[in-house]
This record gives C-alpha cells, sequence and structure tokens, in this order.
C-alpha cells in the first residue's frame, strides 16, 4: 500500500475504531502487520457483527473494486471459522481523497456464498457529512474531533490497541482457572484398576469384571448403588483402556483447565453417573469404561459454547461438535458400544456443567440446572428400578448372575432365579443352560437333560448345550444320543477341542 499517510486521517481512523471497541464493545479479531487493516467483531449486534477497516488513500475506483473482492472472500474465511450462519461486514475506508473515476459501485451490496459485504467511504475531505452518514449506517453515534499532530495520534493508537490486547488477554484467562489434577487422579486410578484386573482373571472376563464393580443391572437392583460410579474406572481389554486414557488425558485436561479443578471432578462424576444410568435404564448388558465420563466433558465445553458462543467457535467448536458427531456414528455403526451410556454422559456433562457454572460466572440459570438434572435423575431412578425386565434384565444377566450365586454357594438361590425367570420370560436358553449346569453338578441328570433340551428347542445353534447334553448322555451311557450330539456341536463350531476330544472317545 506504500503511500504517505496523513496524520488527520490516522487519527480519524484510530478514533472510529477506538469508539467500536470501547462504547460499542467491538474486539480485535486480526491485523495487518503496519495495523493499516483491522477486522473487528461484536456477535452480540446482530446487523453487523463483524466490520473491517483500512486506513488507505484511494486512487482508482479498480483498485477499490479489486479489494472489496478481496475482502468479501476474507469475509467467507472469518465466517467459516467463526460462525455458521450468514455474514454481514461492514467495510470502512478511511481516506483523504476518494477515486478520482467512478466508484458508485461500492455503495452496492457484493455476496459471497454466505458472506455480505456492505462498503463505505470515510474521506476526511469531506468530513462531517460522511461521518454523520456513517452513523446513520451503522446506527451508531461516533464522537470525533479530527486532530492534525503525530504525536495525539501516536497516543490514540497505542491506547486503542493496549485496550484491544486487554480484552484479548481477558479472554485467554477464561482457559487457565486451573492445571490439571483430578485428570491425572483419574488417569492413574484406570490403569491401576486394569492391572489388578488383568492379574486377577483378566480385564475381558465377566466374573472380574463384576468382581471390580462394572455396571451390573441384576447387582444394581439388589442395592449395589455404587456400580453407578464404579464403571468410570474399569475397561474392558487394553485397546478400550488406550484410547479412552488418551481421550481423558486430551479433553478431560482441557476442561479442567477452563472449568478449574472442584469443577471438573463434579463434572466428571455426574457425567459418569449420568451415563452408567442411561445404561441402567436401556440395556442390560454387562458395561464399564470411562467414556460416558469423558462424553461428559464434550458436553461440558458444548455448555462453554452457550457462554462464549464466539470464543467457542474460534478456538475449538468445529473440533469439539465434529468429534461428537463422529464418535456417536461410530457407536451406532458399530456393535458392542454402549452409545446409551455415550449420550447420558454427554447430557449428564452439560447438565453438570450448568450447575457449576464457569469460574466467576454465577447466574440464576445455576438453579435451573440443578433442579432439572436432580428430576431427571429421580425420574430415571424410579423407572429403571420399577421396570427392570424392560431393560435392567435380560437371559444372559440372570444366567450371569446365577452363576455368581453358584460360585458364592448359593446353589438353591440360584436354582430359585433361574425357574423364576424361566417361568416368566418366553425365550430364555442360556437361563435352561445354566439351569442345566446346576442339576448337573448336584448328579440330576435327567433334570439336566431337559434344561438342556429346552435351551437347545429355544435356540438351535446353541452348541454348548449340545455337548453338555452329549456329557449327559454319556454319563447315562446312552452312546448313540451322545455321539449324536457331539456332532452337532463339532458342526456348529468346529474350533471347539474340547468337542472333538468327546467325539474321539465315543468313537473309540
Amino acid at each position: 500500500m506504500g503511500k504517505v499517510l496523513g496524520f488527520k486521517e490516522d487519527y480519524l481512523y484510530w478514533s472510529v475504531i477506538w469508539q467500536l471497541t470501547s462504547k460499542y464493545d467491538y474486539q480485535l479479531i486480526t491485523a495487518t502487520e503496519n495495523q493499516q487493516e483491522i477486522w473487528l467483531e461484536n456477535v452480540r449486534n446482530k446487523e453487523f457483527p463483524v466490520i473491517r477497516l483500512l486506513r488507505y488513500d484511494l486512487d482508482w475506483a479498480n483498485w477499490l473494486k479489486r479489494d472489496i473482492e478481496r475482502t468479501i472472500q476474507n469475509g467467507e474465511q472469518i465466517r467459516k471459522k467463526l460462525y455458521r450462519k450468514p455474514l454481514n461486514v461492514f467495510n470502512i475506508y478511511v481516506t483523504k481523497f476518494t477515486p478520482v473515476d467512478d466508484y458508485s459501485f461500492a455503495a452496492q451490496s457484493f455476496h459471497y456464498q454466505k458472506t455480505k459485504l456492505q462498503s463505505f467511504v470515510l474521506d476526511s475531505g469531506n468530513f462531517p457529512e460522511a461521518l454523520q452518514l456513517l452513523e446513520k449506517k451503522l446506527r451508531m453515534e461516533f464522537s470525533i474531533q479530527l486532530q492534525e499532530e503525530e504525536e495525539q495520534v501516536r497516543y490514540l493508537k497505542e491506547k486503542t490497541l493496549a485496550e484491544s490486547v486487554k480484552k484479548v488477554k481477558k479472554e485467554q484467562q477464561v482457559f487457565v482457572s486451573g492445571k490439571p489434577f483430578f485428570t491425572y487422579i483419574f488417569i492413574a486410578i484406570q490403569v491401576v484398576v486394569f492391572l489388578l484386573m488383568e492379574i486377577s482373571g483378566g480385564s475381558k472376563n465377566s466374573e472380574t469384571l463384576i468382581e471390580f464393580g462394572a455396571k451390573y443391572s441384576p447387582y444394581m437392583l439388589q442395592g449395589e448403588w455404587w456400580r453407578f460410579f464404579t464403571p468410570i474406572v474399569i475397561h474392558i481389554g487394553f485397546i478400550h483402556l488406550l484410547m479412552n486414557t488418551v481421550s481423558l488425558y486430551l479433553i478431560g485436561s482441557e476442561v479442567e483447565r477452563i472449568y478449574g479443578n472442584t469443577r471438573f471432578l463434579f463434572i466428571y462424576l455426574l457425567a459418569g453417573f449420568t451415563g452408567t444410568l442411561a445404561s441402567f435404564v436401556t440395556t442390560p448388558n454387562l458395561a464399564a469404561g470411562a467414556s460416558g465420563a469423558i462424553f461428559g466433558c464434550f458436553g461440558a465445553l458444548l455448555y462453554f459454547g452457550t457462554v462464549y458462543p464466539k470464543l467457542f467457535f474460534r478456538t475449538m467448536g468445529s473440533a469439539v461438535i465434529v468429534l461428537i458427531m463422529i464418535n456417536l456414528a461410530y457407536g451406532f455403526s458399530v456393535s458392542g458400544i454402549d452409545n446409551a451410556g455415550h449420550i447420558g454422559g454427554l447430557i449428564g456433562g452439560f447438565l453438570a456443567a450448568g450447575i457449576v457454572s464457569l469460574p466467576k460466572r454465577k447466574t440464576w440459570r445455576q438453579l435451573i440446572f440443578l433442579a432439572g438434572t436432580a428430576g431427571l435423575i429421580y425420574f430415571l431412578l424410579q423407572y429403571g428400578y420399577s421396570h427392570p425386565n424392560s431393560a435392567a434384565l435380560n437371559d444372559e444377566t440372570m444366567a450371569l448372575l446365577a452363576q455368581n450365586y453358584v460360585k458364592e454357594g448359593e446353589t438353591a438361590k440360584a436354582s430359585e432365579l433361574l425357574l423364576d425367570y424361566t417361568e416368566r420370560h418366553a425365550s430364555t436358553p442360556i437361563s435352561y443352560f445354566a439351569l442345566g449346569n446346576i442339576y448337573a453338578e448336584k448328579g440330576d441328570t435327567a433334570e439336566a437333560k431337559a434344561s438342556y433340551e429346552k435351551a437347545i428347542e429355544q435356540n438351535p445353534r446353541f452348541h454348548e448345550a449340545y455337548y453338555n447334553l452329549a456329557l449327559m448322555h454319556t454319563r447315562e451311557q446312552e452312546m448313540e444320543q451322545a455321539k449324536k450330539f457331539v456332532q452337532k456341536a463339532i458342526e456348529l463350531d468346529p474350533s471347539k477341542k474340547s468337542y472333538q476330544k468327546l467325539a474321539e472317545q465315543l468313537a473309540d
């Protein structure tokens, strides 16, 4: 732009910027190195949320047209980064002269994709009329007395830039309310728990998972309320642990920096609880993992976005939303992932963030969040405990519960539980199989065979039941029947060495 600039025009340029930032709460987005081009924003100004100012002495209309085209393209880039809706940009040229040829096109509105640009030439030679027209277009009032001394220009420029830097620093402080502490504590706990589980029987072993506190609906229905929290630090397999540990390190530490240590602890635990609660209400499957609590961290970031929308989209907003969508889409497309827990954690994290709010942002809305969260939790708990058969229990969980009773020496209780469940439900092959195992252990071969046969009747591909039925016939010296059932077991699952071994024994 290499022209000699006048002090009067410089003073006008910096005066407009100063009043936009100090009086109308606009904030610096970006500026060129020499500060002759500055972009400002104020999301609360619905008509012109972004204003661009250029200090340049105009000469030819062609240059002005090219600059308008460049400016609207830059405006579209800003829109994509900070906004998701159409954007109006107001473009101000502060100049000593107007172009020597026709530049009436500058008064028109220009459109590029979802950005609309309006331009205005503020020339000092037509000063107070031009300023009045600018006030009318922006619906603002400016109090400016032109000065021509270099010292006054320098003072106004330094004051304006210092105020802008102050606002930026204040904005940045939002991200440093605390240093990660509990994030690392939870990472350490889940790693230690995983190692203990591997030593005790394996993190993929159902009995080990239940013993360490995984979400297990039958025990929760019997009063083990702590299972709403303990799954947060339990993981099923090394890959599950690795993925959640990396996610917690990246997302959890950021949330803890923004909200501070105590608020983060509340958000993480409540999100973990609501994730487990949602899983308890919707699915009977054994479940564990920090995913619900980590999704709660995403929810807390979304709440941050409602308080600081422009800062959110400028720094992390698009990435957070995309990550949430990818993770949910992956969960719905892959079997074995507890998406109910993820969604419950996401909602719980958002609500928890609303309850504690952001540091130094106390608001009456916190009471609404608290009441709403308490009401939702109460309703879900009441529903989950009063309608257990709808989701909290299924054939597999009942059989697993009975197996645990047998392990604890309460065989009679296990039998009673399974008999009651099979009588009240139409399809219970796994429960019949577990009942057959109890009878077989007691030596009641006839009842064991009857139970295995019912399991096969309800699930003709239940190869374990065919194998156990073959064992019962072997016990009764009914070899032809035993051969038939073991061959069926091999047909359904040829990889089982125990099936092949029994078939070989029966062939001898």
